[in-house]
């Protein structure tokens, strides 16, 4: 790796800064909206899932209980 001295290394960081493109303000709020809705809509649906299997896993504990 060559060896870059200081001063060369601040302006190289510097030229990469320069590159960056930061998202405006109603881009960032456009994609947290965008986060608490999937969250929202991925929880309801493992809750869902969640009691769906656990009312089927009720009933076969009872199915079994009552045979026993």
């Amino acid at each position: 790796m060559a060896k870059v001295s200081p001063g060369e290394f601040v302006n190289q960081v510097r030229t990469e800064a320069s590159k960056i493109v930061w998202p405006t303000g109603r881009e960032t709020i456009m994609t947290g909206v965008m986060v608490v809705i999937m969250t929202t809509m991925l929880g309801l649906f493992f809750f869902g899932i969640d009691t769906f299997f656990g009312a089927i896993v009720q009933w076969l504990l009872s199915l079994a209980a009552g045979r026993a």
